[in-house]
This record gives C-alpha cells, sequence and structure tokens, in this order.
C-alpha cells in the first residue's frame, strides 16, 4: 500500500480528527473548507464519522497544492483535536498512545497502526503503518514528543521501507 490509499473500503475518520486539517491551515481555512467539500466531506462536526477515503483524497489534493510542511503541519493539530487517551504523563506513554488514539478515532474495517519500541534508554522507533502521508505522522510524531521534551528529534529512517515509494509503512527515528 501507498499513502493515500485506505486500506479497506468502509473505514471511517471522526470529526474531530477531521478538523486537524481546518486547525492546521489556519491562514488558509476557506481553502481548507473547500478541499475537504470537494473531496466529499461539508461542514465537518466533531461527534460525526466521514469516509476515510475522502479525508485522504483531499490529503493528496493538499499535498500536491501547498506541500509536505503543511501535511506536517496538520499532523501537529492531531493531538490538539483527536481523542487521546488520558493520564498521558510521560514521553513513552505519549508515544504508545498513538495508536490507540489511532483506533478511537477511526472505525469501520482494517486501518493499519502505529507501533512505538524503545531501543535504548533516550530512544526509541516507531513503525507507522497506515495510509496516511509520511509528513503527517511525522508531525503528530513531533508534537507528542515535543510536549514531554522539547529537545527531541524525530527522523524518517532512510533506510526504512516508505509510503511515498509503495511500501505500506514508514519508520520514525525519536531520540530524547
Amino acid at each position: 500500500m501507498a499513502e493515500f490509499k485506505a486500506f479497506t473500503f468502509g473505514v471511517e475518520v471522526n470529526g474531530e480528527t477531521v478538523l486537524s486539517i481546518i486547525n492546521g491551515m489556519e491562514s488558509r481555512r476557506e481553502e481548507a473548507l473547500d478541499i475537504l467539500k470537494k473531496n466529499g466531506i461539508s461542514d465537518p462536526r466533531p461527534g460525526e464519522w466521514y469516509p476515510q477515503q475522502a479525508w485522504l483524497d483531499a490529503f493528496r489534493e493538499i499535498a500536491e497544492r501547498f506541500g509536505d510542511g503543511c501535511l506536517y503541519e496538520i499532523g501537529k493539530k492531531i493531538p490538539e483535536n483527536a481523542k487521546f487517551p488520558p493520564h498521558i504523563d510521560s514521553l513513552e506513554k505519549a508515544l504508545l498512545s498513538i495508536d490507540a488514539a489511532y483506533h478511537v478515532n477511526h472505525r469501520g474495517g482494517g486501518i493499519g497502526s502505529y507501533k512505538f519500541e524503545k531501543t535504548g534508554g533516550h530512544s526509541g522507533v516507531m513503525v507507522c503503518k497506515n495510509p496516511y502521508p509520511c509528513s503527517f505522522d511525522r508531525g503528530i510524531i513531533e508534537a507528542l514528543v515535543r510536549a514531554f521534551s522539547p529537545e527531541a528529534s524525530v527522523r524518517h529512517d532512510a533506510g526504512a521501507p516508505c509510503r511515498q515509494h509503495g511500501a505500506d509503512s514508514c519508520t520514525y527515528i525519536i531520540e530524547w
């Protein structure tokens, strides 16, 4: 699987998560709403559910029009908008919570996963096996990591498979 293509038909994403596009494109709010509408999501609202493929189609258009930096900014808004488990009080708990949050904010079929593994005292890897763009996932991870460790780094593992090249996952190296 490559990015922008849902793993299974019928998967939905909640409105809280969809609103991350609008919040991540603050200076282009009207354009964000137009892109969502053009791709089948009109007037997104918390508590409602929308086709994941429509949301992914909006991501593709955003990538083509505004680039990876915009997708990264949208990813950074996910922890503020999507539902996350309560009582996250450490960097490791934050990283482990991404997969649980991903599953709470999606429904209706196979969606993939976010798997974190600690590799050292202050390092780990996150394997993101999902249909979302690389820079979006990096934004999510960095937003959570930096909330606990502002000096931390997150980088795409260039030696691992990548969705931009048709793989079904991307790997990020995290150091704090």
